[in-house]
């Protein structure tokens, strides 16, 4: 099994995922290849992503279940790239494929993602609250010293901005 494989589905969950394939390709938005599914994932528009479990070099879809994770996207791994490409009716091979909107294909789709393997990759994760740093308050530039009596109190003066630079154009040579 190649290393970026995290869990083999199974015989049943991959025969719903096709057919929800075949028919959302149809009724439905999906998203083929490597990139597109990559852009997909990116958008959080993917309800599913699939990907093919023979696809060499393993550098190209590496990425893919991580991604999904962190997104919290479920994902699936089909046995073959010719098996995917077909299911989605295309007449080559294809690595991954993100299905976007199911299509006619919702139910198919719905119980194929409850008869998923419950993997720390499934499971929805909870957003914990971001750890709080306690910010300081802003310090007050120190206030100028009062006047002396019979004196004006001196305004503070703020630094110049340089003004740029016209530049003047080139006269131009009489010959």
């Amino acid at each position: 099994m190649p290393s970026y494989v995290k869990f083999e589905t199974p015989k049943e969950v991959v025969d719903g995922v096709i057919e929800a394939l075949s028919v959302a390709k149809d009724s439905g938005r999906i998203r083929k290849g490597i990139n597109e599914t990559t852009k997909s994932i990116e958008r959080k528009a993917a309800k599913l992503v699939v990907i093919a479990s023979d696809v060499e070099p393993e550098e190209i879809v590496i990425h893919i279940p991580m991604l999904c994770e962190e997104k919290g996207i479920p994902y699936v791994y089909v046995p073959t790239k010719v098996e995917l490409g077909k299911a989605v009716g295309i007449p080559v091979p294809t690595s991954s494929v993100a299905v976007e909107d199911a299509g006619g294909a919702n139910e198919i789709l719905n119980n194929v993602l409850k008869r998923l393997p419950k993997h720390e990759a499934h499971a929805e994760k909870k957003q914990e609250a971001p750890e709080r740093h306690e910010h300081k308050p802003a310090e007050k530039p120190a206030e100028a010293a009062p006047a002396p009596e019979g004196e004006k109190p001196r305004k503070e003066k703020k630094p110049k901005k340089p003004k740029a630079k016209e530049e003047k154009p080139a006269e131009e040579k009489k010959e």
